[in-house]
Order: structure tokens, then sequence, then C-alpha cells
């Protein structure tokens, strides 16, 4: 089926963010669009004011007659979520339609289009708004599909225009229940491979051979660049007739010198086998994210985009929502949040942050996020957490989970080496650190530790 070629497109669970950025790229090529979802919100309203129409009623007769009678033409993009019982569900299974999950249909768009596809456990949405921003800042017609609320763009969705010039799909290739095996990449990021989702997996042999399938479909004579821990973790010999570039901050074919960790934002010197460019900032701080933005360095000057648009480029990317967001900096405090929900990523933010500040105390305040990674990385966690002087544990954020017997966030406890820690409640913490008196605050998690950001973010600025 060529996309292309559609009449309509209806999305069942149209108001998840990924369904979302979906819904608006059909649009955006002038296909019809509707779908259903459960409850209005926000975003809802913003894809009805672009002209889509949305039911929240699971019924037959909300289906748009545009999409009963052109069957043929009509695609169904549809989440799990959405109940075995439901009526447009079933009637769509039953009349025959063409059904498609969100990850199969990246798949569709990527077969038909240059696609550049960044994978791997961590960095992945930052590397891919990375590569993103520096290719469109440098004049190229791209679409990307993110995992992530782009600062600059305000949208996990980028979208090209049609002018006719050639397009180039960016998408962040997501692991997760092997949504990754959809795609078809012409360049691909591998940024890590350490074990996780090994409630999906297994263990960590399983899953490195989901990230060897994922080479696997990188097209002939395709480029993929990977970081060099990766590259030595996955120890996968053949790579057909890639072209296979090893990158990392201090070591590889592309690596970062003279790095400086400054209040506020990071400078680098850029180098691979052929040039250098010096004296580049990055305002979205990390080690980490100075490791992450060297392929996107590297595929922009692939692609022609020269030295001084990237160095442009790359001051102006303003990061990621929830990816080391600086919320408050001031001389006596300052107020950093951070999506890390693993062991590595939690001890690449700390560090970042310690080097950023190394005379103030740090107190961190971590969800764990799932009862099963919490289990499984326990001892990680606590190791990772050690880095800061003050630790404050909040209840495990179970998402998808039931809760496992003798698992809590109590259980990272006794192995945490910092002179500080406790456990405290959501709603009790802002009590708490009206005692504690942070100097540099980080909040760390995926769950809904984001809620937490905004009165943090207000008491912080106001606490004198």
């Amino acid at each position: 089926m060529n996309v292309r070629n559609l009449h309509s497109v209806h999305f069942l669970g149209i108001g998840g963010i990924g369904m979302s950025a979906l819904a608006r790229w059909f649009n955006h090529l002038g296909i019809k669009v509707s779908g259903y979802d459960k409850t209005p919100s926000p975003l809802t309203e913003k894809l009805e004011e672009e002209g889509m129409e949305i039911s929240f009623e699971d019924a037959i007769e909300n289906i748009p007659s545009q999409v009963k009678d052109f069957k043929e033409k009509t695609l169904i993009v549809w989440t799990p979520a959405m109940p075995k019982d439901s009526e447009q569900l079933n009637f769509f299974i039953n009349e025959g339609f063409e059904l498609r999950k969100r990850a199969a249909v990246l798949g569709m768009i990527t077969a038909d289009l240059p696609t550049v596809a960044v994978a791997g456990t961590h960095g992945k949405t930052t590397t891919s708004s990375m590569v993103a921003h520096l290719l469109k800042h440098g004049g190229k017609n791209i679409a990307a599909f993110l995992g992530g609320i782009t600062q600059n763009y305000q949208s996990n969705l980028i979208l090209h225009d049609e002018s006719g010039q050639d397009v180039t799909v960016v998408v962040e290739a997501d692991e997760f229940d092997r949504s990754f095996l959809h795609l078809h990449p012409n360049v691909a990021i591998l940024t890590s491979v350490d074990p996780d989702h090994l409630d999906i997996y297994g263990d960590d042999q399983v899953m490195k051979a989901g990230f060897s399938d994922f080479i696997d479909l990188i097209a002939p004579n395709g480029k993929l660049y990977i970081q060099s821990k990766a590259f030595e973790n996955l120890a996968k010999g053949d790579y057909k007739a890639l072209s296979v570039t090893k990158y990392g901050i201090d070591k590889g074919a592309i690596h970062a010198s003279n790095v400086k960790a400054l209040p506020g934002y990071f400078s680098f010197d850029f180098v691979n086998e052929a040039e250098e460019i010096r004296n580049l900032e990055l305002r979205m701080p990390g080690y980490h994210n100075v490791e992450n933005v060297l392929p996107a360095i590297a595929i922009a000057l692939d692609l022609g985009i020269d030295k001084e648009a990237i160095r442009e480029g790359l001051k102006t990317f303003r990061g990621v929502k929830r990816r080391f967001e600086t919320h408050v900096q001031k001389e006596d405090r300052v107020y950093i949040d951070d999506y890390a929900h693993h062991p590595e990523e939690i001890r690449a933010f700390l560090n970042s942050v310690k080097a950023m500040y190394p005379t103030k105390r740090l107190t961190a305040v971590f969800q764990p996020h799932l009862f099963t990674r919490t289990r499984d990385f326990a001892e990680g966690f606590s190791d990772s957490l050690s880095l800061a002087d003050e630790v404050v544990l909040l209840d495990i954020y179970p998402a998808r989970e039931q809760p496992i017997e003798g698992v809590t966030a109590g259980m990272l406890l006794a192995n945490i080496r910092s002179g500080m820690k406790s456990l405290q409640t959501k709603e009790s913490l802002l009590t708490y650190l009206n005692v504690s008196k942070p100097e540099v605050l980080v909040t760390i998690g995926a769950g809904d530790i984001d809620r937490l950001v905004g009165p943090i973010a207000k008491w912080m600025q106001d606490e004198v």
C-alpha cells in the first residue's frame, strides 16, 4: 500500500502523542484524516482545529462516510490499547479493512523515502532530534518522527514542505516490543545496547540479537554510525556492504576533544578522520549529549551542510523537554529535570551535572520506573545514584505493570552510598525540600514525576 495513494486514514486512539504525529503527517499530505479517542484533550482539540474529524464515542455510526465508502483506499491505524470489544475495531476487522499498528505505518513511510533511523537503549530521542534540527537548519527538506517534544519546534513532529525538494525522513527507532524492525533505514545511528526492556526480551543476548536484526534492515551500501562501546557489546561480524563508523566522546573514528563543562552549556571540538570543527557550543549540556551530537554532525556533513551552518545549528538547538532541561539557574540554586530511567543514563546525567557545578551540593530526586526494571537493575541504580550528595527516592511508577512482591523503591536505599538518603512521597516532597534547602536539585525518572516539575520550579524560583 503506497501511502500517497490513500484517500482516507482513520485512527483508533488518535489522541496519543505518537499517533497524533502520524495523523498530522497524513493530513499534511492532503489525505482525509479522522479518528476516535476515549476522551477529548488539548491534543485532540488541536487536531480538530487542523481539520480532522474526531469522535469520542466508540460507535460504528461515528465512523465518517468517506472511511466506509473508500474501503480499498483507506488505512486504519490502531493502538493495542483499544479494548478487544471495541465496536469500531471489530467493524474494521470484520469488514476486511487494512489495519496497521503505528510502527508498521512508520515502516510504510520509511520504505518510500530516504530515512535516517536512530536506535539505542539510551539517547535516541535526543540524537534523532539533533539530527533533525541540524538538517532542517542546514536547509534540508525533512520529516521527523521523534520520541519527545523538541524545544525548537514544540512538537515531536517536524513536517516537510511540498516544494518538490527531495524529502528525508528522520525517525526514532524504538526497540520496545521490537517496533524498530518495521523500519527501512538508509542511514542508522546506534547509540547504545545496554540491557533494558528485559520484560520484553527475556535477557540481554536476545535484546542484542534484536539490535543485530535492526542493523540487517539498513539498505545495501547504507551507513551505520555506532557508538564504540555498543560496537564492542554487539560483537556483530557481518555488516554486509555497510559503511560502518564508530564514534565516542573520547574514542572512535569520530570523537570529541577539548570538552569543557560550563554553566548552561558544553564546548568541544568535533574530530573525524578528515577534518575538525573547533569551538562548538552545545546548549543542551552533558558529556553524553556531546557524544550524541557527534553522529548528527557527521550526517549533516555527509549531506553537504557546511561547517558554519552546523556550528550555528548546534548553538541554536534548544534541546528536548525532560532531557537535561534546566528550569532554574541562579547564583545560589539550580534546578534541572531529566527523563533518565536506566542506571547508565543516571550515571551520565549526574556526572555531567557534577562537572558543571563542582563546588555545589547535589540533591537527586529519583522515581523508579517499572517494577521489573527496578528489580533487574537494583544494584546499578544504587551505584549510579550514589554520585549525588543527597538522594531522595519516590515510590516506583508502575506504568503497565502490576506490583511484584518485595520490589520497592526502598530496596535501593541500603546500597546508596550518599551521605544523606531518604524515602519520600510525592505529596511530602516539597515540604522535605524546604527543610533540605538544595543547592543543585535534579529530578530524574520517566513516570509521573513530571507533574512535580512545575511546582518544584516555582518553589525554587521563589525561594529566598
